[in-house]
């Protein structure tokens, strides 16, 4: 039985590190849901990071992955779901601190600048580290109350 679904979804600019991370992801025994792009074509990485919203609201994934050229906009289209924390990462050591103190439940990383072993290294970070609680839980319980 495969671990936890991931999701994963990308604009354009990250269509080539989402297909080598879903390789990763099923060699990892996890299932994935793949959320698309699936081609070069320009597409809109708010539509994206919208149906990674949905696939979490649902529970049809617990986590995700989501990429764009620099991870810059689609983080920000990501964050305006409250049930959404989503940390645009450059290394392993930030994507291990977005979950330990962030509870981040969803990874994003830049296609265009980032390489594939710093992915991959980042993405096992995420799945492998757990939230710390404590003192972390009460910022994260405030960034649940987000003011509109």
């Amino acid at each position: 039985m495969p671990r936890d679904v991931i999701a994963l979804a990308s604009d354009h600019g990250g269509v080539e590190l989402k297909a080598l991370l879903k390789e990763e992801l099923l060699k990892l025994d996890h299932g994935v849901l793949d959320l698309g792009t699936d081609g070069p074509d320009s597409v809109d990485y708010p539509d994206f990071a919208e149906a990674m919203a949905e696939a979490i609201r649902s529970g049809n994934a617990k986590r995700g992955v989501l990429m764009c050229g620099t991870g810059i906009g689609i983080s920000i289209a990501a964050n305006r779901y409250p049930f959404i924390r989503a940390a645009l990462v450059t290394d392993v050591t930030t994507a291990r601190l977005a979950r330990s103190h962030n509870d981040a439940n969803v990874l994003v990383l830049g296609g265009r600048t980032m390489g594939p072993e710093v992915a991959r290294d980042c993405l096992k970070a995420f799945l492998d580290t757990q939230f710390e609680g404590g003192r972390h839980q009460r910022r994260v319980d405030k960034m649940g109350l987000a003011r509109t």
